[in-house]
């Protein structure tokens, strides 16, 4: 019996990986729905490829654009004001979130009810709106696999396990472009040398946000809210390598770390398939490799972000919104030659800080409207003392 998918966000990096896996095995996989903001002539393609019946695009311009572009096919069209409950019949085997920012977070909500596995990618909608979808993942009783590969690997090396029988969470980060370089070259530095990550291919704000390890302060709000471990548990390496993703401790006095290439597209994988087969990236281990590894302790002089994890809270509250759009709205600026990558942190020290902002620390995400609404405060704030 083929595994029926549903691809949120199915013209991006996430995306594509998923659709490569597909590729390979059509005769076990069966996409039954892409989605997709304003690409939609990738959007076509992608339809056309893989004979999927059901397409959504959430960007409203775009609508007529792809009815009249695959008029007399048999692929139905919709809109994002189209309720799933039209599109879906029953119950896929698996969904995959691959929709980046706070955009991510309704359209996993809306389609938990639709599936039997819920995997995402989507950190920002995680750590802000996590209070939701795990109201919604418990109701419907949707399986909820996080495939960012530290939180993969978590989910991997943890199951099974209690709080109580683990000693410590090791996150690894590659110390991105700006590891052997002087502190001094967070001042000067431009978007286009901080973009260009050593290990991984990816957008340009993630790229900041792991020259400057944000992402790594994200990772961690991230697993605080999936996992039922200890916030202090958790610590960051820096392993340049990128090849060991996670390093659990336990009480018992084991140690277990997770290893692979760096390709997003083993936990996808991994993720789908319960049954025991190859890996389509599947490389042979090189003890080379093996021999080549590092680990360091991260300089907190270098990456004062790391300083952030003191203001943090395995609560689920607004402030969790407050952190990631300003850190979001700092990026832009940075991207636009407006701040230096240095500034993102002190001005978002200063922004998490503020009377305005601390008073959400202990107020409830109850709907995305009001995460939205905060989340747009925040962008006014930022923008206010940042330019």
């Amino acid at each position: 019996m083929k595994i029926n998918i549903a691809i949120l966000g199915s013209t991006g990096s996430i995306g594509g990986n998923i659709l490569d896996i597909v590729r390979k095995d059509k005769k076990n996989l069966r996409v039954v729905l892409l989605t997709a903001n304003k690409n939609y002539k990738k959007l076509i393609q992608q339809a056309k490829e893989f004979k999927v019946k059901n397409i959504l695009i959430y960007n409203d311009r775009y609508y007529e654009f792809l009815k009249a572009k695959l008029k007399g096919r048999k692929i139905n069209i919709f809109s994002r004001k189209t309720k799933l409950n039209k599109i879906l019949k029953k119950k896929v085997d698996y969904t995959i979130c691959g929709i980046s920012g706070l955009d991510g977070l309704k359209p996993t909500l809306d389609i938990i009810k639709f599936t039997k596995t819920m995997a995402s990618a989507n950190k920002e909608s995680i750590i802000c709106g996590w209070y939701l979808i795990n109201k919604e993942l418990k109701k419907y009783n949707t399986k909820f696999i996080p495939i960012d590969s530290e939180h993969y690997s978590i989910w991997n090396l943890t199951r099974g396990y209690s709080n109580n029988d683990i000693e410590e969470i090791i996150l690894t980060a590659s110390g991105g472009p700006l590891l052997n370089s002087p502190i001094r070259i967070q001042k000067t530095i431009t978007p286009e040398k901080t973009v260009r990550h050593p290990k991984w291919k990816m957008g340009k704000k993630i790229s900041v946000d792991s020259a400057n390890l944000m992402n790594k302060v994200f990772e961690i709000m991230e697993a605080s809210k999936i996992f039922n471990f200890d916030l202090e548990k958790y610590k960051i390496f820096i392993h340049p390598q990128s090849y060991v993703h996670t390093i659990i401790k336990f009480k018992n006095g084991l140690i277990k770390m997770l290893l692979h290439d760096t390709d997003m597209k083993i936990p996808i994988f991994n993720s789908i398939y319960d049954k025991k087969i190859k890996c389509i990236t599947s490389k042979k281990i090189n003890s080379k490799t093996l021999n080549n590894l590092n680990f360091y302790e991260v300089d907190k002089l270098k990456f004062p972000s790391v300083k952030l994890l003191k203001k943090i809270s395995k609560k689920n509250t607004l402030y969790d919104t407050v952190i990631i759009v300003a850190n979001e709205e700092l990026v832009k600026l940075f991207l636009l030659n407006k701040i230096s990558l240095r500034q993102i942190v002190e001005s978002l020290t200063k922004i998490i800080n503020s009377k305005e902002c601390k008073k959400y620390f202990t107020k409830k995400p109850t709907s995305v409207s009001k995460i939205l609404e905060v989340g747009e405060l925040v962008r006014l704030k930022t923008n206010s003392i940042s330019v």
